[in-house]
Parts: C-alpha cells; sequence; structure tokens
C-alpha cells in the first residue's frame, strides 16, 4: 500500500484526507489500516507523532460511515481511551478533522471540566467517545453512560496508562464491555506488564511495531552538559538567550519543579509557561495555544502533560532534569525533528542523575556525547549534589507505583485525581494527618520507601523513612495521582 486511495476507505474520508493534504500513509498506518478494516484486533507498537491516531481512526470512521445505527442512549459505538487530557482532546480533534463528511458525533470527556455538562452531552449518546479512565468511571458511576453498546474499543498510550496508575480502572473498565468487540491497542514500549494487559483486552491479535522498542530518533542531535543542581537555572537562561533555540521544550521531573522553573526565566526576562497535571483546563489549553502559535517560544512541562503534546516547529528539547524512567527520554526527544525536520536535545545532568543518564545510555545503545558548557559559565560543584538513594539499579519496576490499592474505591480516588487536577487543600484545625489535597486522609496513605527519582523533593544522606501519621504530609511532586507521602527528613530540601 503506497496511497491512501488504496485501501478502499469510503469516499467522505478520502476527500477529508485529501483537504489536508494527505496522500501517502506513514509505516504504523500503512500496516495497521488493512488489518483494522478487516476487523482484527490490532497491538500495535509505535511512539507519539508516527501517525498512529490516524492508523486507528480512519478505519473506525470507514465502519461507522458503512454500518450507520441510531445513536445509543447514553452510551457510544466507539470508546477510545487515553491517559491525559491533552491527548485526548487532539485524538477528538483528529476524528472531527477526518470525519468532517461524515454525521459522526464525536465527543471528549476527561476530569477539570464541568461533569453535569458532559452527563448532559452524553444523554443522547454519540457515535465516538474519547475519554480518560477516571471521568469515565465518574460518569458510569453517576449512571449517565452505559458501555454495552460498544462495537470498537481503543487504548492509546497504553505503557503510560500504567505509569499514571489506571491500571485497576483499566481492569475495571474491561469487565462492562461487550465481549463480542473490536479492539486496538497501542503502546510506545512492550513490557510484560503491558503485555499481560493486552491479553485482557485483545482476541488473537495481529501484532504491528514501526520501529523498534525505545529508539531515538534519528534526526535528533543529542548532548549532555554536566551540572550542579543550583547551577542549572543560570545554564538554561543563557542557552535561550540563543536566538537558534526558537521553540523550545523543557522538560523537569515535578510540577512544583516546572513551575520554578518558569519562574526564575520571569525573572530574567524570559517568558515561558508551565503544562502539568495541577494547572486548570483552560490554563493548559492558553498554554499550549501559545506555544503553538509561537507568542510563547518557552514552554515547561512533566512527563505526564507532555504525552498529549504534538507541535510542529519544535527545535529543541532541554531535558532540565533527567528522567528516572530511560524509557521518557525517548518519547520527551521525540518532541523535536518531526515531520523531516532536525533538532536538538539537550540534558542537564547533575551527580546524582548520572545513574539515569547511564539507564539512558543502556536503553537506546548510544553514548550521548558531552557538551562544552558556554564560554566563562562555572557548572558549580557536582560533588555537592546528594546522591539518590538508589534500588534496583536506580530504575523503578513497571507496576511500582505503590503498594496493593486498599480496593476500587482506592483505586478511583486516585485515578481521577490524576485527571481533575489539583483540590483546593483542606485542614481540620491546623492539624497534620487531616484531609490532604488530593482527596485521601492519612490512613489511605501510601509509604514509599526509597524510591529513585520518583518524582519529589528529596531529602540528604540515607533513603527517606516511612513515619507515623502524625507526622505532617506533603505531597510527593511528580505523581499525577494525588498520593501523599510521609517522609522524616534528613536534611534540607532541595
Amino acid at each position: 500500500m503506497t496511497l491512501f486511495t488504496d485501501f478502499g476507505l469510503a469516499e467522505p474520508l478520502l476527500k477529508a484526507l485529501a483537504a489536508e493534504g494527505y496522500e501517502k500513509p506513514t509505516p504504523i498506518q500503512a500496516q495497521t489500516i488493512p488489518l483494522a478494516l478487516e476487523g482484527r484486533d490490532v497491538c500495535g507498537i509505535a511512539q507519539t507523532g508516527t501517525g498512529k491516531t490516524a492508523a486507528f481512526a480512519l478505519p473506525i470512521l470507514n465502519h461507522l460511515a458503512k454500518t450507520p445505527k441510531p445513536l445509543p442512549r447514553k452510551g457510544c459505538r466507539v470508546l477510545v481511551l487515553s491517559p491525559t487530557r491533552e491527548l485526548a482532546g487532539q485524538i477528538a480533534d483528529s476524528f472531527r478533522t477526518y470525519g468532517r463528511n461524515l454525521r459522526v458525533k464525536t465527543a471528549v470527556v476527561f476530569g477539570g471540566v464541568n461533569l453535569p455538562r458532559q452527563e448532559r452531552e452524553m444523554a443522547t449518546g454519540v457515535d465516538v467517545l474519547v475519554a480518560t479512565p477516571g471521568r469515565l468511571l465518574d460518569l458510569i458511576d453517576r449512571r449517565a453512560l452505559s458501555l454495552r453498546d460498544v462495537e470498537i474499543l481503543v487504548l492509546d498510550e497504553a505503557d503510560q496508562m500504567l505509569d499514571l496508575g489506571f491500571i485497576h480502572a483499566l481492569k475495571r473498565i474491561v469487565t462492562m464491555l461487550p465481549k463480542d468487540r473490536q479492539s486496538l491497542f497501542f503502546s510506545a514500549t512492550m513490557p510484560k506488564t503491558i503485555s499481560s494487559l493486552a491479553d485482557d483486552f485483545l482476541r488473537n491479535p495481529a501484532k504491528v511495531a514501526v520501529t523498534p522498542v525505545a529508539t531515538t530518533a534519528e534526526r535528533v542531535e543529542q548532548g549532555v552538559m554536566f551540572v550542579s543542581t543550583g547551577r542549572k537555572q543560570p545554564l538554561l537562561e543563557i542557552l535561550l538567550r540563543d536566538p537558534a533555540i526558537d521553540r523550545v521544550l523543557v522538560f523537569t521531573r515535578t510540577k512544583h519543579g516546572a513551575d520554578k522553573v518558569v519562574r526564575g526565566l520571569e525573572k530574567a526576562g524570559i517568558s515561558g509557561a508551565a503544562i502539568h497535571g495541577n494547572k486548570s483546563q483552560p490554563a493548559r489549553e492558553r498554554a499550549l495555544a501559545a506555544f503553538r502559535d509561537g507568542s510563547c517560544r518557552v514552554l515547561v512541562a512533566t512527563d505526564i502533560a507532555a504525552r498529549g503534546i504534538d507541535v510542529e516547529g519544535v527545535t529543541h528539547v532541554i531535558n532540565f532534569d533527567l528522567p528516572n524512567v530511560p524509557e521518557s527520554y525517548v518519547h520527551r526527544i521525540g518532541r523535536t525533528a518531526r515531520a523531516g525536520a532536525a533538532g536538538q536535545a539537550i540534558s542537564f545532568c547533575n551527580k546524582e542523575e548520572k545513574a539515569f543518564l547511564s539507564d539512558i545510555q543502556k536503553l537506546t545503545r548510544q553514548t550521548v556525547p558531552v557538551l562544552p558548557m558556554p564560554e566563562g559559565f562555572a557548572a558549580g560543584d557536582l560533588d555537592a549534589d546528594a546522591p539518590i538513594p538508589q534500588r534496583g539499579g536506580g530504575r523503578p519496576q513497571p507496576h511500582a507505583r505503590g503498594q496493593k490499592p486498599q480496593g476500587h474505591g482506592a483505586s478511583r480516588q486516585n485515578d481521577a485525581q490524576a485527571e481533575r487536577g489539583p483540590k483546593r487543600r483542606r485542614s481540620r484545625g491546623g492539624k497534620p494527618g487531616g484531609q490532604a489535597a488530593g482527596g485521601q486522609t492519612a490512613n489511605t496513605q501510601r509509604s514509599v520507601q526509597g524510591r529513585p527519582g520518583s518524582g519529589g523533593a528529596k531529602p540528604q544522606g540515607s533513603a527517606p523513612r516511612p513515619v507515623a501519621s502524625t507526622q505532617p504530609f506533603r505531597r510527593q511532586e511528580g505523581r499525577s495521582d494525588g498520593a501523599q507521602v510521609a517522609w522524616l527528613d534528613k536534611g534540607p530540601r532541595r
């Protein structure tokens, strides 16, 4: 197959593709579309930005065009599950774009927006529903939505679903789906946990892999700068004054870190915006829109928020913090060098992050070249950086996201919070251990011991110990599930 016209797609779809200027399918589209048109289950391994959305949207819309049915009341014919709000919105936009010449009703639901309004939208039913797992279960629990009429299920970015702690929500959702359905499953990586999840969703699937697992973009010029923690911000400011850095994505490990970087840039006279799970949905949309139209050249993001960012013309990616999961590095630098363009990825690495850099180089089978410091810039004392407690080579296991949940209730509470964003912090008489941000009490807190790079500020010295519930709780930065962690600090926080 070399052209979209070779697939036998409905004429309205071909007109929409022609209007968008699309003639030739990408590799993932060329392999997936014929299988999906046959009605087969598909398990695809593909990075974001490879044309994956069209690979499942086109055969789905073709199915809807050839088998028109009345809208199912409080239901949908197609369910697409997405890990983040941004990605859900982009998927829904793609369905509307490709289905512009069809009578197909598409809706998108995610946390952070008015729930009653979404209930009203679902009352008459839709053809295509794009949803995040937490909000989907909210609607089901309120009896505003049923999955009994689902004909096609799409699970997109499955590895990110697990990273966000949605595994229990997904397992609950699959029990509500009709057994007689078509399922399309996509993930950037396929470790054992993802493979096991695929077995729950798929029946005798056709497997499609368009790139080797964890292969970095070929046109991305990579480099690393060894710099102390306290000198990262001045180094970033110096680099951003280079006019060659036209549109840049800056990645941090934590939400607090992203905000701190933006505040530092503003003090230096450099405009930027942050996007992460604690930002309201309108704020996230405004920041992303400004980055797309060029009015904001610097977007600072966490991995979770950035998974749904697909913006053309990103010239540079700067890893202000190296990710503790090496696969995330591949996703990050893949935001540049798209559509045949070149791009550059620069990583800042302090002493405690050298283990992460080693993991990244092992995974990608590449040595990241060391870049020279700007003339006259002092990188600082790397030995001053406290080491991160290591366990298992510095990498968390894929499913080691806390202990076994307290039944479905605790899981749902965490999953929904991942999408709703921040809740106003409440206290009971100012006493620690009362109701904490994210809706959990001290009795439901999960203790995490010595997880390397889990996203929060690390105590100095030896690995932290969990303390009794009478100790104040502080939010573990970088977790999107709103979980709180009790730490007994051994020294000043970074």
